[in-house]
């Protein structure tokens, strides 16, 4: 005989699986223990955000160039992108603690490495030298974050909710991080914003790592299933290797606009408007980010993709004709509100493409793209200007975003779902089938 269980038996995982109602933050943020990794996890990734920004300020300051600076930046940022997915694989086998606790030491003993060479004007390879453990020691917070909402949403609608909320985030740091980096840069001195951000991370870092109870179950399914999981890599599927490309757009981006304003900037004479017009320019992808979390989707999420990468590409190939701070920062807002609702369709869409075991190391491959496309638009941005006009960085965000607009048109029968109703077996690796509501 079936036993009944009464609605007050129930877990919050199970109620999030029951409700009827609509997905939504506050629904989101009364998950049981979220807010024991979202603190830290914000304090951890706030440093991030000024990593290349600070490097670029720096070096410019020290060698008078934005093209070494943005050189500098884009080791950092490769370095980042070759090995935040090996991060987060080594995370999914060994857990999360295992992978931070070396990993913040590392990055805060190079990154005052690298700082200590800049001033003393070290060579070129020596900056390039400190750049790499710099880079490849990022500590991957955010795809760390995304995998505890895993574990604790499962297959909940709630889950395109956090991902929306994780957009929002990363944005808050974006607009909070450049502006820090660049009032201790310009107000304190050049190498401030390195130090500060290396000492964050650390702190950042360490308290992330001690909240062991949320982090995924080392070897397991990451949804409290006992079931044995195969692993497989993340890049085996199909459509990671679509996102990665759409995500090395949006990193051409995040570089060409931040090489792109602090030239414009000092070339008007204000170099502390740096901070505020990247801050616009984030501010508008945070401000789409919370739209995109409180709308209930009836579009395919595949369609939302191929919408909202359009309107990107459109807006960011208005860029380099823009001659004065005011236009600058409404077409920068707008950019920004286009970002967001592709970032969270793609890490929405991770949730179905890829299996929980390999789930840690699909997100770093999805930002580690981001780092990488904003390692190669620094360097071009950074000899564009240098060579031609100021602004001519700005070129770089619609030849990211144009480039990768194709790629999607091409390939995005390769981001195709399960049926939604069916019971299916989601992405790879044999997992035991789950019905999908």
């Amino acid at each position: 005989m079936a036993s009944t269980v009464t609605p007050s038996k129930k877990s919050p995982e199970e109620t999030l699986h029951t409700t009827p109602s609509r997905p939504g933050y506050g629904q989101l943020l009364r998950t049981r223990g979220a807010w024991t990794f979202l603190l830290p996890g914000f304090a951890a990734r706030q440093p991030f955000a000024m990593l290349t920004i600070s490097i670029v300020l720096l070096v410019q300051h020290t060698t008078g160039s934005y093209g070494v600076a943005g050189a500098a930046a884009a080791v950092t940022g490769v370095s980042m992108a070759l090995f935040a997915p090996y991060s987060g694989r080594l995370a999914d086998r060994f857990g999360q603690r295992a992978v931070l606790l070396p990993g913040v030491l590392v990055h805060a003993a190079s990154g005052l490495a690298l700082t200590v060479l800049a001033l003393s004007d070290a060579p070129l390879w020596a900056l390039f030298a400190a750049a790499v453990p710099t880079g490849a020691s990022v500590p991957q917070i955010g795809p760390m974050v995304r995998a505890r909402w895993g574990v604790k949403l499962g297959g909940s609608p709630l889950m395109s909710t956090a991902a929306a909320f994780e957009s929002v985030t990363d944005e808050l740091t974006f607009v909070l991080g450049p502006l820090l980096a660049t009032a201790l840069c310009t107000g304190v001195g050049p190498a401030t914003g390195l130090v500060t951000e290396s000492a964050l991370t650390l702190v950042g870092g360490l308290l992330f790592a001690a909240q062991k109870g949320t982090q995924p179950r080392v070897g397991g399914d990451g949804g409290g299933s006992h079931a044995r999981v195969e692993h497989v890599p993340a890049l085996r599927v199909p459509g990671v290797r679509v996102l990665a490309v759409i995500f090395l757009g949006i990193g051409s981006v995040f570089g060409g606009m931040q090489v792109s304003l602090a030239a414009f900037t000092e070339s008007i004479g204000e170099p502390g408007m740096n901070g505020v017009l990247y801050g616009v320019f984030a501010a508008g992808n945070m401000l789409s980010g919370l739209a995109c979390g409180a709308i209930a989707w009836k579009a395919a999420p595949q369609r939302r993709l191929l919408v909202g990468y359009t309107a990107l590409a459109l807006t960011a190939s208005g860029l380099w004709a823009a001659h004065s701070v005011l236009v600058l920062a409404g077409l920068g807002l707008l950019v920004g509100m286009c970002i967001a609702p592709a970032l969270v369709t793609g890490y929405t869409l991770v949730e179905d493409l890829v299996p929980a075991g390999a789930r840690t190391e699909a997100f770093t491959w999805l930002t580690g793209a981001v780092a990488l496309g904003q390692a190669a638009a620094v360097t071009v941005a950074g000899q564009l200007e240098d060579r031609f006009w100021d602004g001519a960085g700005f070129l770089v965000p619609m030849g990211g975003t144009v480039l990768a607009l194709a790629v999607l048109v091409a390939l995005r029968s390769r981001l195709a779902t399960p049926v939604r109703g069916r019971t299916v077996a989601r992405g790879v690796g044999h997992r035991t089938p789950a019905t999908v509501d």
